[in-house]
């Protein structure tokens, strides 16, 4: 009776992600159409916070050049204390800047102590940007590992002058070519969708908030009415953290998209691992508790329902393979978006397994205080398991 049970929870926990969770599966929130031409295109400035990115920032900056939009643009590079030529290649692309265009180059020097790094950047960013003779009525969030299409901007900001939104976030394309890249990036995209259901985020209505720090459109007087980035100045999922204190001022707006996408690669599983396990114990709170329950949760979601499927009898066995076949029914969509193998499907519990190692790993690391672990820094202000 026992394993009857825990078959038929397994398959009403699927029943209700399908059926009951915004429809997260689908991965249909995204950019497509364009949004009303406002009448007029307001002044925005482009932060990008790089810390040793000579590999990318060049084409990162020069992505923004090509903007079509009709509005003043001016872009700021903050250099987080490179050691590589960061600095100089930002500055190489901002000679090609055409007249409505500029790029400045800033130093963060920092961070202070109760600061992350990136935070600290993106405060100096829009520090400089404020400073203006013409402050900013939009700013726009990127990192220097991001391409953006010729017509990104002209479409987010249009978005936000449609929607009224305070936020307006595309969620990055990340690179899923390496194998490793296969194996990690549809399930990260499914998994957080899971979480934050994008329709549920762009419900003014609703309590889910979220945001890609690939690229967010920000209004700059709404985030000055929530004090600035110094209010979430130790947060490491800074751009979550960004959409909750915002949502609380209007409504905000999150998609997928194929304007905007990721240059980073991740040739191998231990840069993969690296990159999930930096937050993911922080995603729980660094709570225990929590651990012990996603743990669980990713169990009976992922792993147990294989398992009766191959070993289980009578009506286990059967509850366990609707499990199965819902989870990789449910993985096509965000599959078809990344061009994969609808046979990924059936790979999900495996992947599912290894996302529930990273976050474990996650909870050591920061037990071992190397949590948030990223370019030679570590957030160590993170709360203590100690």
């Amino acid at each position: 009776m026992l394993i009857v049970a825990i078959a038929a929870l397994c398959l009403a926990l699927w029943a209700y992600l399908i059926g009951a969770r915004g429809g997260f599966w689908l991965a249909s929130v995204r950019d497509e159409g364009r949004p009303p031409v406002p009448p007029t295109w307001p002044a925005v400035a482009a932060v990008i916070p790089a810390r040793d990115e000579a590999e990318f920032i060049e084409a990162s900056v020069k992505s923004l050049l090509r903007q079509d939009y009709l509005g003043p643009l001016a872009i700021i590079v903050v250099d987080d204390d490179s050691t590589d030529a960061t600095a100089a290649l930002a500055r190489q692309a901002g000679t090609a800047a055409p007249g409505n265009r500029s790029v400045t180059v800033v130093k963060s020097h920092g961070p202070p102590a109760g600061w992350t790094g990136k935070l600290w950047a993106l405060n100096r960013g829009i520090a400089a940007a404020e400073a203006a003779a013409v402050p900013p009525q939009f700013v726009w969030l990127t990192d220097a590992d991001i391409a953006h299409d010729p017509d990104t901007l002209s479409w987010l900001v249009a978005q936000s002058r449609t929607g009224g939104t305070v936020l307006t976030s595309l969620m990055a394309k990340l690179r899923c070519e390496s194998w490793a890249e296969r194996v990690h990036v549809p399930a990260f995209i499914f998994f957080f969708q899971m979480l934050y259901p994008f329709r549920w985020v762009c419900q003014p209505t609703a309590r889910t908030a979220a945001a890609a720090g690939g690229c967010m459109l920000v209004e700059a007087q709404a985030l000055r009415e929530i004090g600035g980035i110094e209010s979430l100045r130790n947060d490491l999922i800074d751009d979550c953290a960004l959409a909750r204190r915002l949502k609380k001022r209007g409504p905000i707006w999150l998609g997928l998209t194929e304007r905007v996408r990721s240059l980073r690669p991740y040739a191998g599983l231990d840069e993969v691992r690296s990159m999930i396990s930096r937050t993911a114990y922080a995603q729980l709170g660094y709570s225990p508790i929590e651990l012990v329950g996603t743990v669980a949760g990713m169990s009976l979601l992922f792993l147990v329902p294989p398992l009766l499927a191959l070993f289980a009898e009578g009506a286990a066995r059967w509850m366990g393979l609707a499990a199965f076949l819902a989870m990789a029914l449910a993985f096509q969509p965000v599959l078809r978006f990344y061009r994969r193998s609808p046979l990924w499907g059936l790979c999900l519990p495996v992947i599912g397994l290894l996302y529930t190692l990273y976050t474990l790993d996650s909870a050591y690391r920061h037990a071992r205080r190397r949590g948030g672990q990223w370019k030679g820094r570590v957030h160590a202000d993170a709360p203590s398991l100690q």
